[in-house]
């Protein structure tokens, strides 16, 4: 027995007897106190029963006492109770122990099972925390980004995202469903579906996301086709000629391809070098040779020909050339030594007469989807153009006929006409204006309205016209002209009603004769002065009651007056009086008294337009009556010439002489008072000048007189002694009259006719770059 031993077992033997003889509370915390020892220190359980039962034999035997047996045995239990807890600890630990073995090989299963569940998934699965770093992926998440299992963790910002994608949520940063591009680590550029759940970790309740991601490339590109069609279509789909589409569909096209240039060559010969159409990047070499390539399609443009000369290559018209002609409709490839594609060429149309070039910045790899993309946008385009060239057709007859209908192209000098349709493009409707000289030097002017719009008012408008015009040369005055035009709207259906302002102007004698049935008064201002309506002549419109007699009435014209007279369409608004029309005409004409009579129409239009447009058509003859005779009487001095000018300037205005024109005059005038300021006077002292301007019917007369004599012109002038040259050049003919009392110099000119294109000017198709273009 161990020295340890034998010390615990006497001190059990002591304490027991203490306990036996004086049983109480204080004994059996003793008991407790060894059964706690005897763990500490190792002693058996065996060794301390077999102990106890010896002790309590000896007591036993000395004395035969069942209770001392009973309390032995109560203090054995207490001592045995540290023991007792200390075994069913262990085998509890042992027990916990075994089921946590068992559940670690079950958890070790279920990983192994959920492995390989995650792997069969043909989507790609992640998992991220909260602060977005990847930390586990399977295999076909790395197939989808390039991007495996062997690399996670992928912290912010993740390889496969896109720089220049900002607004996209990156994957594993937000718990819902949204579509995301990524890189690819082969550098392709693709779309997956995103769907994550936010979870909270059961061990440190940290959030973490797990999600799927999916290739929806494919669907995303198929989208994309239609969007970009659809934009397309809707760009164009406003257009109504063929540089309006070009415009807006050759930009669309390029920033749908990302290309750099767009081109279309258009042969309108069939010969001979291009109309070209382009935008973006001034276009420069064409690379390689030309390369089928896949897809069908035809195109859509903007242009070379156009005003502003675009550097067309020789190589890339030499493409274009081969690609107009080409049978089968669809897109052919420029490619370069790497087989990347650098340039798109294809014909357009079914005329066999233009072509689309598109070059992209960097040669690029084109997929079936974007060859199924180009051939959509340039199908588009090209039917868009297709409808454009159409529709020019269809509009060009209109104006063909509608300027047949609606009055000369070629108007006698100091008048300008004005024409707004209520339905454009189309330009044709019911109002109308003709000015017809006579032969007695007057002038008839007719302005009408018929019922109605389009074409149908239209042709009532023609025949009507037509009539008047020729009223007008057989002599009729405005009141016999609107008696017989009652009988011929009597017999056109439609024409009841119609209103007709017709007059004969006599500008030698300053007067105006009018008659008006039923339509909008005149309206007469003196240069400078207020405008005032014309109020006489007026009765009720054609084929509407039987009226014995037309009224006319006679007013004067005064010298750089301008008589307006227009359609209803001018001043009749919605939410407007028809007075305040009237008030704003008189208030442009006497603001306007020295501005030529195409100014004066603009700037009554500008005036009286409404902000959505005129909702009815606007027909406007604006006519000038020839001013007073200019006289200027100034000393014969250099410095006085200035003034001179000046004041000639303003007089042309008035007696509306083209700029151009009078530029020309002005300076052969300054020429001549030159002449007489140099060398009239060179011997004797200055005198004067004398300049005096006169209308005499067509013509503009000038003369120069001074009281000196010029000096004969030299045979051999030199650098000098040019301006009689000058000004015979810049007249159209020139007269000189020398005599003792000085020197005189007539010139003169004869007022063009006023020609008007078949295209209303304010709707003319601008000619340019189309970066130099508006957008749509």
């Amino acid at each position: 027995m161990s020295a340890g031993l034998a010390a615990f077992l006497d001190d059990y033997s002591a304490a027991l007897r203490r306990h036996v003889a004086a049983p109480g509370q204080e004994g059996l915390s003793e008991g407790y106190d060894l059964g706690r020892r005897a763990l500490v220190e190792g002693i058996s359980l065996l060794d301390l029963t077999e102990h106890h039962f010896r002790a309590v034999a000896e007591f036993t035997q000395a004395q035969a006492d069942s209770r001392r047996a009973e309390v032995a045995l109560e203090f054995l239990l207490q001592t045995m109770a540290a023991l007792d807890i200390a075994t069913r600890g262990y085998l509890d630990g042992t027990r916990r122990y075994e089921q946590q073995r068992s559940r670690a090989e079950d958890l070790a299963g279920r990983d192994a099972f959920r492995t390989a569940l995650v792997e069969s998934l043909q989507d790609g699965f992640f998992v991220a925390d909260e602060h977005g770093t990847i930390i586990e992926v399977n295999s076909a998440f790395g197939g989808l980004t390039g991007y495996g299992a062997e690399e996670v963790p992928f912290t912010l910002p993740h390889p496969w995202a896109l720089s220049d994608r900002a607004g996209y949520p990156q994957i594993g940063t937000e718990a819902s469903r949204f579509v995301t591009p990524v890189r690819h680590r082969d550098g392709r550029e693709r779309w997956l579906a995103v769907s994550a759940s936010s979870l909270v970790h059961q061990e440190n309740d940290e959030r973490i996301f797990v999600g799927t991601v999916r290739d929806v490339t494919a669907e995303h590109d198929a989208q994309a086709r239609d969007q970009a069609a659809s934009r397309l279509a809707t760009a164009v789909g406003a257009a109504t000629s063929m540089v309006e589409v070009l415009a807006v569909g050759l930009d669309e096209l390029r920033r749908t391809m990302g290309a750099q240039t767009a081109l279309v060559a258009v042969w309108p010969s069939r010969t001979g070098r291009p109309d070209v159409y382009s935008c973006g990047a001034p276009p420069s070499g064409a690379g390689p040779e030309l390369t089928a390539a896949s897809a069908s399609s035809t195109a859509t443009p903007v242009r070379e020909g156009m005003g502003a000369e675009v550097p067309l290559d020789e190589q890339v018209r030499g493409l274009l050339d081969r690609a107009r002609r080409q049978t089968a409709r669809g897109l052919s490839a420029v490619t370069t030594e790497d087989e990347g594609v650098e340039a798109v060429v294809a014909p357009l149309g079914e005329t066999g007469d233009a072509a689309l070039w598109v070059r992209f910045g960097t040669p690029r790899a084109v997929s079936a989807a974007d060859w199924a993309l180009y051939s959509l946008l340039v199908g588009h385009l090209s039917v868009a153009l297709q409808r454009a060239r159409n529709f020019d057709q269809a509009r060009a007859t209109s104006l063909t006929l509608q300027r047949a209908m609606l009055g000369p192209i070629e108007l006698p000098p100091r008048f300008s006409v004005h024409y707004e349709p209520a339905l454009p493009p189309l330009e044709i409707g019911g109002d109308w204006y003709d000015v017809v000289p006579l032969r007695d030097g007057t002038i008839g002017v007719v302005v009408g309205d018929c019922v109605g719009r389009g074409l149908s008012a239209a042709v009532v408008m023609g025949q009507l016209r037509t009539a008047a015009r020729a009223l007008l040369l057989r002599g009729a005055g405005p009141a016999q002209l609107l008696a017989e035009l009652d009988t011929v709207a009597a017999r056109i259906p439609g024409a009841m009603c119609t209103t007709v302002c017709a007059a004969v102007l006599d500008p030698a004698r300053g007067m105006v004769r009018y008659s008006n049935a039923g339509h909008m008064p005149p309206v007469l201002a003196p240069p400078g002065g207020p405008g005032r309506v014309l109020e006489g002549g007026r009765a009720v419109p054609l084929a509407t009651f039987d009226t014995p007699r037309r009224p006319e009435a006679t007013t004067a014209l005064p010298p750089g007056a301008t008589l307006v007279l227009f359609t209803d369409g001018l001043v009749e608004q919605r939410g407007y009086d028809i007075e305040e029309g009237f008030v704003k005409i008189a208030d442009v004409l006497s603001e306007t008294g020295a501005a030529l009579p195409r100014d004066v129409a603009d700037a009554v239009l500008s005036r009286l337009a409404p902000a959505a447009g005129y909702d009815d058509d606007v027909a406007m003859v604006v006519y000038r009556q020839p001013p007073e005779p200019l006289r200027i009487d100034i000393p014969a001095a250099a410095a006085e010439l200035t003034g001179l000018r000046r004041a000639l300037y303003r007089w042309f205005a008035t007696a509306a002489v083209p700029h151009d024109l009078a530029a020309d005059l002005v300076a052969a005038a300054n020429e001549a008072c030159s002449n007489s300021v140099e060398h009239a006077y060179r011997d004797s002292e200055p005198g004067r000048v004398t300049l005096t301007a006169t209308c005499e019917g067509d013509r503009v007369v000038l003369e120069i007189t001074d009281s000196g004599r010029w000096i004969p012109t030299p045979t051999d002038p030199g650098f000098r002694g040019r301006g009689v040259e000058m000004m015979r050049v810049l007249t159209e003919d020139l007269e000189f009259h020398q005599d003792d009392t000085g020197t005189r110099v007539r010139m003169w000119v004869t007022l063009p006719s006023i020609t008007f294109p078949t295209a209303n000017p304010l709707r003319g198709t601008r000619r340019d770059h189309l970066d130099q273009l508006p957008a749509r």
